[in-house]
């Protein structure tokens, strides 16, 4: 196996634009990229452009119909079928958007037959990671579900085992519901409360369909107002016990940025910096349990100038075995870079100022009466037991 590393990137993943007053600003995409070369580390990996996922590839997960429905949008956005999801606030049509859609797509599939056969260890999408899209409808900012169609390549190539992890803020609704009856995948996803957060699923009792499939579904469901401390407590309780469990032959990762305290658009309260520390932790889990076979994808993030490009960065420099060290100082050429095309001052520094991030190991005990120990406690419970864990 190749000890390279390969970033997925075509300037034109930009294209993937619900419009100006959108959340899903492609802005942020645009940053990260330029923050990745102002530090040299698109000289550390290969920086490669896929084709964009055709219609056999799409249809892997989503159906005929659905893809001929963002088709008939994208040719003209006034022809959007609501019951497909399309045109809504979530999910405006746009033209282009199957064309943008299908390139992110192209971008994911491609990082996962890359590290399957071999050609490269580690590959990075931080476009991809759209979680939410369905087998036959758009869903929260998310067209095409390019996650669940990297996972069914590689089960189509002949892998046995996939772990899916899913650190967004948001439930990977979209992927757990694609692989729900499949037992060659095992989908682990920490999130917020449902109760407090769209999709309002992802509960600790959603463990996957009866019989083969039962115990495919992790859930942690995270009580709103979890900082660094519990998250990375969370991750730890859960994640590396079923990695091991599972020995997946390829890791795919998805590290949305919304979980920061300063995003707009939800309620947790993580650092960059714990972001930077899964990051890492998920690198060392794939070289652990999966002979250094790792997608890592990007997802939502909604603070664009101040969080994602910084997050992602770090992202790409652990994958390409460079990593950037938090307290490194932003280029003052990216800074420009920022400027120029937001009129917004960007961060001075690689850190929120938290690095080393401590938390408290689940092995050395737990509090009943502690709400993020309840969910962790919740998780392991309900999920546990059916992969022959002990709870």
């Amino acid at each position: 196996m190749s000890g390279r590393a390969l970033l997925m990137w075509d300037e034109a993943v930009t294209g993937y634009d619900f419009g100006p007053q959108h959340p899903m600003d492609p802005v942020r995409l645009a940053l990260t990229m330029g923050l990745v070369r102002s530090f040299g580390l698109d000289g550390a990996v290969d920086v490669v452009a896929a084709r964009p996922a055709g219609d056999s590839t799409l249809r892997l997960v989503h159906r005929e119909d659905y893809v001929a429905a963002v088709k008939a949008a994208s040719a003209d956005p006034r022809h959007a079928d609501q019951a497909y999801g399309l045109g809504t606030v979530d999910d405006p049509a746009f033209e282009g958007m199957h064309e943008a859609s299908a390139l992110i797509a192209g971008q994911s599939v491609a990082a996962a037959e890359a590290v399957w056969r071999g050609e490269a260890e580690h590959a990075v999408n931080f476009a991809g990671g759209l979680h939410h899209a369905m087998p036959g409808a758009a869903s929260g900012f998310c067209v095409y579900n390019d996650a669940s169609l990297a996972i069914a390549r590689l089960l189509e190539l002949g892998a046995e085992r996939v772990a899916y992890v899913d650190v967004d803020v948001h439930h990977g609704d979209g992927v757990q519901a694609a692989f729900w009856e499949d037992p060659r995948v095992l989908t682990i996803s920490l999130h917020e409360h449902p109760r407090t957060l769209f999709p309002q699923t992802g509960w600790p009792e959603e463990t996957g369909a009866s019989g083969p499939g039962e115990g495919g579904a992790v859930n942690v469901a995270l009580p709103a107002g979890t900082g660094d401390a519990g998250w990375l407590r969370a991750f730890h309780a859960v994640v590396p016990e079923l990695l091991a469990g599972f020995r997946p032959q390829v890791l795919v990762t998805q590290h949305g940025a919304d979980t920061h305290f300063d995003d707009p658009l939800a309620h947790l309260a993580v650092s960059l910096d714990a972001q930077r520390a899964v990051q890492e932790a998920c690198h060392e889990l794939a070289h652990a349990h999966s002979g250094g076979r790792w997608v890592a994808l990007g997802g939502g993030g909604y603070a664009v100038v101040d969080v994602v490009p910084r997050s992602w960065t770090h992202l790409v420099g652990i994958a390409a075995h460079a990593p950037v060290a938090p307290e490194t100082v932003v280029p003052s050429s990216w800074r420009d870079e920022v400027y120029a095309r937001t009129r917004q001052l960007g961060p001075g520094r690689m850190t929120d100022g938290r690095w080393p991030v401590d938390f408290r190991d689940w092995s050395a005990g737990y509090d009943p009466a502690d709400r993020l120990d309840q969910a962790v406690l919740a998780t392991r419970r309900a999920a546990f037991p059916l992969r022959g864990l002990l709870a």
